[in-house]
């Protein structure tokens, strides 16, 4: 199954944008559609993400990767890519395509990942 990516509350919104250029088919909801805004906490993020079977994509190198350790031991959960802020645009779309093009959901799934920083 292709991965399915839900945009974090944090995720500059532009990269959803420049992923969704390279390649429109790419299934990538904002954070708007999913109700997701400030006050929303990262484990009801998780939970909105796991409940719509999306892999989450933010910028939250500073607590996400705890509140995923804490979510992953009660649930099963679609994933989170961590894209560095300091990453370009286009650079984190790129990624985000190459992630989407060649790999399955299953292969992110239960699994934390961080882009490189540059």
């Amino acid at each position: 199954m292709k991965i399915r990516f839900q945009a974090d509350n944090d995720l500059n919104q532009r990269i959803v944008a420049a992923t969704r250029r390279l390649a429109p088919e790419i299934d990538f909801q904002t954070a708007v559609l999913a109700g997701l805004h400030d006050s929303v906490p990262d484990p009801r993020v998780l939970e909105i993400a796991a409940d719509a079977d999306r892999v989450l994509v933010t910028h939250d190198r500073r607590t996400m990767p705890t509140h995923f350790s804490a979510f992953l031991a009660s649930r099963h959960t679609p994933g989170v890519i961590i894209v560095p802020k300091s990453m370009p645009i286009g650079l984190a779309a790129e990624w985000l395509h190459l992630i989407w093009a060649a790999s399955e959901a299953e292969e992110y799934a239960d699994v934390l990942y961080q882009l490189p920083r540059e």
